[in-house]
């Protein structure tokens, strides 16, 4: 874990390395993939990424995490749209794959999946939820041993609550309760994992994480496994660290 003073400066961080790696594996590859996270914690993360020069986003297949079911791709909650307005929009992208919630969730699941593994992504940037979910692995969905790439879950009242408490959504009779995620296995067959965390209303899970048992009560415990994973935090989000 590394601590930043701000949101802003914590994100520059997670957004240099993020680029050094696309062009540490962009070297001599025609394409690279990579895994985008939405919601709040990536903001300042995908805003210096956007502005950083020489990143080779020619050579990115982008893909994203998770997706509510039956939500619009225009609803100001969809995750289309997020990464629309703060990235794809900004960047010559080579081609980026966004999850849909409006077709069949199960067909989806499968075409998404096989669409991720051909494209072998290298680097993710992700998030972690007051929850501890990793994408939308909450604690009773996660998996570690999952043995698909692609599922529907049900989100718990955390993290939906969650979503409202970050504005995306006026009530929490209006948070969808099911959603597509890509599974926790085919986030860790990434080779780097870069996790922005900051803000005040995430210390209590980064302590979680940082120090309880690994286990799925706690998704994200299960980071501390990964071989190359590095959240990136502000003295907010750092503040019940020992």
């Amino acid at each position: 874990m590394q601590v930043y003073p701000n949101k802003e400066a914590a994100g520059a961080a997670a957004a240099r390395d993020a680029a050094e790696a696309m062009r540490q594996q962009a070297a001599g590859r025609d394409s690279i993939g990579v895994i985008f996270a939405t919601g709040a914690s990536q903001m300042a993360t995908l805003g210096a990424l956007t502005t950083i020069g020489g990143v080779p986003w020619e050579k990115v297949l982008g893909f994203h995490m998770d997706e509510y079911i039956g939500i619009q791709p225009d609803h100001p909650a969809s995750f289309r749209r997020f990464l629309r307005e703060r990235l794809t929009s900004r960047v010559p992208m080579r081609h980026f794959l966004g999850v849909d919630g409006n077709k069949d969730p199960s067909e989806e699941c499968r075409y998404y999946a096989e669409a991720l593994r051909n494209a072998h992504p290298q680097l993710c940037l992700l998030g972690i939820g007051e929850n501890g979910h990793l994408a939308f692995n909450d604690p009773a969905e996660a998996d570690f041993q999952d043995p698909v790439d692609v599922k529907v879950v049900s989100l718990d009242d955390a993290c939906r609550a969650q979503q409202v408490a970050e504005g995306w959504f006026p009530s929490l009779n209006e948070v969808p309760r099911k959603a597509l995620t890509l599974t926790i296995p085919a986030l860790f067959r990434t080779a780097k994992l870069i996790a922005s965390v900051p803000g005040p209303r995430k210390a209590a899970i980064v302590r979680r994480t940082a120090l309880e048992p690994i286990s799925t009560a706690c998704p994200a415990t299960i980071l501390r496994t990964h071989p190359d994973a590095t959240v990136y935090l502000d003295l907010d989000s750092a503040a019940e660290l020992p």
